[in-house]
């Protein structure tokens, strides 16, 4: 293996952190889940940029589960690395924790998964490096991605082909909160 071709997932990790202010919060008087997100997106743009040396766009957004409120006066901090590679494209895994500064306390808030393509100056895909992953977390990392993926191309395929007949699904829509009136 050429490691010219290839990256260390810890040679393109990258951490930020921010103190949460009452300009970030909602109506609520919690942090706002967008603000979040978009500092999400700025870290996974970050790592994947870092890891192909290219600019990045956001292709996708996968498992957004905001697991803890963040409040007022936290210092987030937010975890990027990249979990999976293939042609053109990368899975950057983001975890957010945050920490009260007062007690020392933090809390997991989110994991998140963005799916990152790079380009080139014309807005053309180009291809990245390889991964290089040393651990069993890295390993099941990618495995996970890997399988996200393969989950949803069977998911379109099923439910996006012109072969799809939503009456072939309507007894699997029983218990849920549904009234259907085709």
């Amino acid at each position: 293996m050429n490691n010219k071709t290839h990256k260390r997932v810890e040679d393109t990790r990258i951490t930020i952190s921010e103190l949460m202010l009452p300009s970030h919060a909602n109506f609520s008087g919690k942090i706002h889940g967008g603000y979040i997100l978009s500092l999400l997106d700025q870290i996974a743009f970050a790592c994947a940029a870092k890891h192909s040396g290219q600019y990045c766009v956001t292709a996708s957004v996968d498992t957004v589960d905001f697991l803890n409120p963040i409040e007022v006066g936290e210092l987030v901090t937010m975890q990027a690395s990249i979990n999976y590679v293939g042609k053109t494209s990368m899975v950057v895994g983001v975890r957010v924790e945050a920490e009260n500064i007062r007690t020392g306390i933090k809390k997991h808030c989110n994991s998140s998964y963005f799916t990152m393509v790079a380009k080139d100056e014309d807005g053309n895909s180009v291809s990245v490096p390889g991964l290089i992953v040393n651990s069993d977390i890295e390993v099941s990392r990618f495995l996970k991605a890997v399988k996200r993926i393969e989950m949803k191309k069977k998911r379109q395929d099923e439910f996006d082909s012109e072969d799809f007949v939503p009456h072939n699904y309507i007894k699997e829509l029983e218990g849920y909160n549904v009234k259907i009136k085709l």
